[in-house]
């Protein structure tokens, strides 16, 4: 059998057999010693597909044909995007229709005889792919992995042609129909193909890694884990099989062990091979405190040829974590709260198309700013992600793309679910991850909206019991779209859409006060800021207008995190957002196509105020910051000068003049009644932080 893309898994748990399913006893190796290291053996080959891209904008009957001329076609490299620029400029009208990628590619000739995959970390929206004029299959969703068999079509040491349609087009059966993002079009992941033994992992279970980690219980003492391997025989005939799961610590040693008994799988099939690991003393994934991870490794065998015929290595950190309505989340049995940003795939210039090291940049931001969660909104996010967050001990929301709107048909109801499927199974292994989150602001409370939220709780607790599911709301506390999930957050913009924001508080205590045994986050609050706009103290301006002063944010965000820190029964808050991004339908502050409730620019060069008061809350590295910056030429003799630190106290000094020093409990420090001198003034502030002396300073130009 040459696994198809059209065999997907039963349903019933990622440890639920597909055609049949064993729990293994077999042989376990005695306490490894502490020398005892490990290194898995590497069977499978993978191969970048990134280079050699020739690109078109539009729909060319015939691309998909071998001998087509793509001479005049433009080069490109994967990841890519055909709305970097056009999606980010305003007016809504950026191009949503069809695009073709092809490329020659000739797997090297020592590969014949393994099974070939083609893989594809994201395209968007629907995705057609064939190889030297063979359809092998179409993916619709544009935000999750995808691959496709391909060993029919690709001989090894022969020259093939593949070729891709993408399309970003709106269509009714599938998510997102809208939202407040701009869908940029194209291959803007990374492609790759993988060479496989015939016996070996399954790679077709809804692109997941064909290994799944069930945490059974973690304790100081001991971690039990069940390690369910989703084997396939490709092979015209049964083989003896024989599965081996190693679990390493961080420096390769081995710390559990163990082998299945050897069994016959049958020609042609499939079956899950399931394992029972210990893990005496285990060392605990524990946040930014310490995101320890061990490694588990799953090695295939051909028991009577006596070969590794494939190997997967999937991160393992243990933990465990609970939600409490009095006073929210705990990780490992102790309170963390959970405070953090929102973040979207996006930035200047590159759009969608980001490099991986663009992600590590985005994580170190997060990571500079003492966040310990995130929310991956309002999608599934590139692998990169995940993977950073689970480096760096950020507590993982994790979303499908359904946002706004729904159809109310059986073909978006299936799409939905498989998208939500694919999240779930290419991510379970990922120790960040503590949400499932099955949507954001269904625009509708109706009965068909109701149904399908329902379905996807459902889902999420047949894929995953051992998760929270979650579900992210703007309409009324009561709403039925809050009734489905384990729990709920609420996006709230009080301040900004309507309201004050000293609002956020009293709502919270009242919907406290009102259901004492209910879990909720805020999942989204904010507001707008163009770094070029500044006002002393502003009024609440237009969401919609042209004026998003700096200044407003911080207040905002001064008053928000006061309120919410005050509230550990709030088991998550989440800033919208980190960056600013792509909105191309949007034109306000000044800034058309772009969203700007960002705490940090689109090109990430700039900071913004409100990044630092958050810093001074939350991070455990010196802060001290003079705000406003940016307002370089001023008007107004009559100022003030507001500091973000985490000092106990700071002196400030205006054109080398004391203004004394100040101590602060809430981490503001504000000297008013200041005065400029026409031309050039130089404001300096000073404060010692855990024993090293610290200073900022500023230039202001008083114009006269």
């Amino acid at each position: 059998m040459n696994e198809h893309p059209s065999r997907r898994a039963v349903l019933g748990g990622v440890a639920g057999g597909v055609l049949a399913t064993f729990a293994v006893g077999g042989t376990a190796s005695a306490a490894p010693a502490a020398t005892q290291t490990y290194t898995p053996p590497a069977p499978r080959t993978r191969l970048d597909l990134n280079s050699g891209w020739r690109f078109h904008k539009g729909d060319v009957t015939g691309a998909e044909a071998p001998g087509f001329n793509d001479s005049a076609w433009g080069a490109v490299t994967t990841p890519h995007t055909w709305n970097a620029v056009d999606g980010a400029d305003g007016g809504g009208n950026y191009y949503r229709g069809i695009g073709w990628y092809r490329r020659h590619i000739t797997v090297p000739a020592n590969l014949a005889g393994k099974m070939l995959f083609l893989q594809f970390a994201g395209a968007d929206q629907v995705a057609d792919v064939w190889v030297n004029g063979t359809h092998l299959g179409q993916h619709q969703g544009g935000y999750s992995r995808f691959r496709f068999g391909a060993t029919d079509t690709l001989t090894p040491g022969q020259d093939a042609v593949l070729a891709v349609k993408v399309t970003n087009a709106s269509n009714p059966d599938i998510a997102p129909l809208s939202a407040d993002y701009t869908f940029q079009g194209g291959i803007y992941r990374n492609v790759s193909l993988y060479a496989v033994d015939k016996l070996g992992m399954r790679m077709l279970d809804y692109a997941g890694p064909g290994i799944y980690l069930r945490q059974r219980s973690v304790t100081a003492a001991s971690a039990t884990v069940d390690v369910t391997a989703k084997v396939f025989n490709n092979n015209s005939t049964s083989r003896s099989l024989v599965v081996r799961a190693v679990v390493t610590d961080a420096a390769g040693t081995i710390v559990a062990d163990r082998s299945s008994a050897p069994q016959t799988i049958g020609a042609a099939s499939e079956l899950d091979v399931v394992q029972t690991l210990t893990i005496a003393n285990p060392r605990r994934w524990n946040g930014l405190a310490d995101p320890y991870q061990y490694s588990a490794t799953v090695e295939v065998h051909d028991a009577a040829a006596g070969t590794v015929t494939d190997v997967v290595t999937e991160p393992l950190g243990l933990r465990t974590f609970s939600l409490d309505a009095a006073t929210g989340f705990s990780l490992n049995g102790t309170h963390l709260g959970l405070h953090g940003v929102n973040l979207h795939q996006d930035r200047a210039v590159e759009g969608w198309a980001i490099s991986d090291a663009d992600h590590t940049q985005d994580f170190a931001l997060i990571a500079e700013l003492g966040a310990t969660a995130v929310r991956l909104a309002h999608y599934q996010h590139d692998q990169k992600d995940y993977n950073l967050a689970d480096a760096a001990g950020v507590v993982v929301w994790a979303e499908i793309p359904l946002v706004n709107a729904t159809t109310n048909s059986a073909a978006f109801t299936a799409s939905t679910e498989n998208q939500l499927r694919e999240l779930i199974r290419q991510n379970y292994n990922h120790p960040s991850i503590a949400f499932w989150s099955i949507g954001n602001e269904q625009g509708s409370d109706d009965t068909p909206t109701n149904t399908l939220l329902a379905n996807l709780a459902a889902l999420v607790a047949a894929e995953d019991p051992d998760r929270i599911s979650t579900y992210a709301n703007n309409l009324g506390n009561d709403a039925k779209v809050t009734s489905h999930a384990n729990t709920t957050g609420f996006n709230k913009y009080y301040g900004w859409y309507g309201g004050s924001y000293n609002d956020l508080g009293p709502w919270a205590d009242s919907l406290h006060k009102a259901e004492p045994t209910r879990t909720f986050a805020i999942s989204e609050y904010g507001a707008g800021a163009n770094t070029t706009q500044h006002a002393l103290n502003p009024s609440p301006p237009s969401a919609g207008g042209q004026y998003h002063p700096e200044e407003y944010q911080s207040l905002l965000h001064e008053a928000s995190w006061k309120e919410l820190a005050a509230r550990p029964y709030i088991w998550g808050t989440f800033v919208w957002t980190m960056f600013d991004f792509a909105s191309d339908g949007r034109n306000e502050g000044s800034q058309p196509g772009i969203n700007d409730k960002g705490l940090v620019t689109r090109d990430r060069a700039t900071r913004k105020d409100a990044f630092y008061w958050y810093k001074a809350n939350w991070a455990t590295t010196p802060t001290l910051y003079i705000t406003s910056r940016r307002w370089t030429t001023r008007t107004d003799a009559a100022t003030e000068i507001k500091v973000y630190s985490n000092a106990a106290q700071v002196t400030a000094t205006l054109n080398g003049t004391s203004l004394g020093t100040l101590t602060s409990t809430d981490h503001i420090f504000k000297w008013t009644g200041v005065t400029l001198r026409p031309g050039t003034n130089t404001v300096a502030v000073t404060a010692s932080i855990a024993g090293a002396t610290h200073t900022d300073s500023v230039v202001w130009t008083l114009s006269t």
